[in-house]
């Protein structure tokens, strides 16, 4: 699937799109702003298969998985074009701990360049808010850094302080699924001034079990939002 170069018009320091650059996973010459070879592009695992509501990976089309049939999420709608599989988990992993932001920019322009979202584009984003303690450790907050374009591509105000989380929570990556739930629960709070919006999408980098998406869009429908779906860059298999 080619990718469109018209879209790093839209990101950020993206004023070098047409100099020269390098593929930031093999070393041969990238295309542009975007600092991927055509055939390293070529290669990031698309989510074309996958449950219209959470999106997780399927091996066989299917409207929904079996955890949606069993247990709908609290969420409306789910939008993740890629899975969260190598090489797009290599630059995601030098985006969010090792602060590469030209990664970041390369995996905004590839989610730019993806097809559009399958639902109705929402009146807001809302990026999953960092803890402050951890935003200061790591200096930005990566989901904030892939929905700024976003914002701008569909033209939708970005709230960034419509969430915000109350207190420091652990680290979800080595947690298990039940763990994760109860690490972020009651960990957010909404934050609204002026008129709330009736549909928005919670947005983060990558969705794994969507223990963290699930709190955000709970508190944000008990706050009045009458829609709430989940924006994701990639999507992890279950665990």
């Amino acid at each position: 699937m080619p990718v469109n170069l018209k879209a790093g018009r839209l990101v950020d320091g993206a004023v070098d799109a047409l100099l020269p650059s390098h593929c930031l996973l093999c070393g041969a010459d990238g295309q542009g702003a975007l600092s991927l070879c055509a055939e390293c592009a070529a290669d990031m695992p698309r989510n074309t298969t996958c449950c219209e509501r959470c999106a997780l990976p399927l091996e066989t089309p299917a409207p929904l998985c079996g955890r949606c049939i069993k247990r709908a999420p609290p969420w409306d709608a789910a939008w993740v074009p890629f899975r969260y599989e190598w090489p797009l988990a290599q630059l995601e992993s030098r985006f969010k701990f090792g602060g590469d932001l030209a990664a970041g920019r390369t995996l905004a322009l590839l989610w730019l360049a993806s097809q559009p979202p399958p639902a109705a584009i929402p009146k807001a984003l809302v990026p999953v808010p960092l803890h402050r303690s951890r935003l200061r450790r790591r200096g930005y907050n990566q989901a904030l850094e892939v929905a700024k374009p976003l914002a701008k591509r569909f033209a939708v105000p970005l709230l960034h302080d419509a969430l915000r989380r109350t207190r420091a929570t652990d680290a979800q990556t080595e947690l298990t699924a039940v763990q994760r739930r109860r690490n972020v629960r009651g960990a957010f709070e909404a934050v609204f001034n002026g008129t709330l919006p009736e549909h928005v999408a919670v947005l983060d980098d990558v969705f794994t079990t969507g223990a963290t998406l699930a709190e955000c869009a709970r508190v944000l429908k008990q706050a009045g939002v009458a829609r709430v779906d989940v924006w994701a860059l990639a999507r992890a298999p279950a665990l």
